[in-house]
C-alpha cells in the first residue's frame, strides 16, 4: 500500500508525538503506512500526490480564521503552502481528510465561512449523522449517533459551494462536510482517545481550550465518555483509498 501522508502542526513535541500515534491506531496503520511532516518545523517539501494513498491534516494550536496580520510568519508559511497543496486536492479529488484544523483550512480555502460562533470547549459530544452522512461511504460505516472528542476556537459557520454535510451537533451545526467524492473534513478529532485528550490538554492547559474552573466537571466527562466510532471512519479513509 502507497502510504498516507500526515501533515502535523503542532510545535509541541508531545502532543505532535500523540498525534501522530493517534492516527496511526485509528487506521491500522504501521509508521511505514503514514508519512509525517511538521510544518510547524520546516518548509513543506515537493510533495507528489501520487505517492500517496491519501493526505491527513490534523489538528493546530493554530486558528484558519485569525486576521492575517496576527498570524505568526511560522502560521502564514503553513497556510500559503497547504493552500498550494489544496490547489492540487480539490482539482484532482484527491483522497484528504482534514480534521479540526484541516476543517478550517479547507472551508477558508474554498471560500466558506471560519469564525468562533461554534466554539467548543475541549470535551466530548455528540455528533449525528444527515441522511447523506448516513449514505456516506466512510461516515456510513458508523453509528447515527455517536460520541466524539471536540476543542476548538473556530467553526465553519457556512459551508463552501458544493459541500455536502454529512454530520452535526447540537453545539456545531457543522461537524463533517464531503467536497467532491474523497475530499472530507471533521470537526471533531477521529483519532483521539480518552488517554490522548487528556494529553492534550495537559499540554495546552493554558491555551483557553476550557475554563478553569470548569476542569472537573471537563474531566469527569471525558472519564464518562464512550468515544469508539470517530476511529472507524479513520479505518474507513484507510481501507477505501489505501492503495497498491
Amino acid at each position: 500500500m502507497k502510504p498516507f501522508l500526515l501533515l502535523a502542526t503542532r510545535p509541541e513535541d508531545e502532543a505532535a508525538d500523540d498525534e501522530y500515534a493517534g492516527f496511526l491506531a485509528a487506521g491500522g496503520l504501521t509508521p511505514d503506512q503514514l508519512h509525517r511532516v511538521r510544518l510547524e518545523a520546516a518548509p513543506l517539501p515537493s510533495i507528489a500526490l501520487d505517492d500517496y494513498s491519501g493526505v491527513i491534516v490534523g489538528g493546530s494550536p493554530f486558528n484558519a480564521s485569525d486576521p492575517d496580520d496576527t498570524k505568526s510568519p511560522v502560521q502564514r508559511r503553513v497556510e500559503r503552502e497547504l493552500a498550494g497543496l489544496l490547489d492540487q486536492v480539490v482539482a484532482r479529488d484527491f483522497p484528504f481528510l482534514g480534521a479540526c484544523y484541516g476543517i478550517g483550512l479547507l472551508t477558508s480555502y474554498l471560500d466558506g465561512v471560519v469564525d468562533d460562533t461554534w466554539s467548543e470547549p475541549a470535551g466530548p459530544i455528540m455528533v449525528s449523522l444527515t441522511a447523506a452522512g448516513r449514505a456516506d461511504q466512510l461516515f456510513g460505516t458508523v453509528a447515527a449517533d455517536f460520541e466524539a472528542f471536540v476543542g476548538h476556537k473556530e467553526a465553519c459557520t457556512a459551508l463552501p459551494t458544493g459541500a455536502v454535510l454529512l454530520a452535526t451537533g447540537a453545539n456545531c451545526p457543522v461537524q463533517a462536510f464531503r467536497v467532491g467524492e474523497n475530499v472530507y473534513a471533521t470537526q471533531f478529532h477521529p483519532e483521539l482517545t480518552q488517554a490522548g485528550i487528556l494529553t492534550r490538554l495537559r499540554v495546552y492547559s493554558d491555551n483557553g481550550y476550557f475554563e478553569p474552573d470548569a476542569y472537573d466537571e471537563v474531566m469527569a466527562a471525558i472519564a464518562a465518555a464512550t468515544v469508539t466510532e470517530p476511529a472507524t471512519i479513520m479505518k474507513a479513509f484507510v481501507e477505501r483509498f489505501g492503495t497498491p
